[in-house]
């Protein structure tokens, strides 16, 4: 009988094993739980650099509308790099989508979320799916290495003056109360 209980256990383990490794979804579930409980907060450092030129890097939507970082002097812009198959890219969209509700009012800030799938409308659909309002566009020029390596996911902010201010690879909560007030002092400043 002990024989039986320890097999049905130890296949009980691998098979959550195989399902964390296989469903994206399941690893995700986990990532966001972890994220839930304090793991994973944004380190937000003072680490403007000087402000760059920022013309030229442009996205696309799926109307076709381009949008050139360039013409944002101003905004604030919050760029986030992902992918569909990612599972730490799905765990932050919730959070993600909250932030983004809690600022879409807000003409001081852009929002603009890269997929990197190489399918957009792939992309948009998984937004639609998952009833999340982010703006999704896809790569449209060269990106810099100092802003997108190849990483997922990575966020990165340019304050009003195009100084990169914020740069994170790996996942975040960015619905946290520390990174909402960086924002905010982002947008009043």
């Amino acid at each position: 009988m002990k024989f039986i209980k320890k097999n049905i256990l130890n296949a009980t383990f691998v098979i959550l094993l195989l399902i964390m490794v296989f469903v994206p979804d399941a690893k995700a579930l986990v990532l966001k739980g972890l994220m839930e409980i304090g793991f994973y907060a944004p380190k937000m450092e003072d680490s403007k650099t000087t402000a760059g030129d920022l013309s030229g890097i442009k996205f696309k939507n799926t109307d076709g509308k381009i949008l050139n970082l360039g013409e944002l002097k101003g905004k604030v812009i919050f760029l986030n790099f992902w992918a569909t198959w990612c599972p730490p890219c799905r765990a932050e969209m919730p959070a993600l989508n909250k932030l983004y509700n809690q600022f879409m009012g807000n003409k001081d800030i852009v929002f603009v979320f890269v997929d990197t799938d190489g399918d957009l409308n792939k992309s948009v659909k998984f937004m639609q799916n998952r009833k999340f309002q982010l703006p999704v566009y896809k790569v449209d020029s060269e990106i810099p290495e100092q802003i997108f390596a190849g990483s997922l996911p990575t966020t990165i902010i340019f304050d009003k003056e195009g100084r990169l201010s914020f740069k994170h690879e790996g996942i975040a909560n960015y619905k946290d109360e520390k990174f909402v007030e960086f924002l905010n002092k982002l947008i009043n400043y």
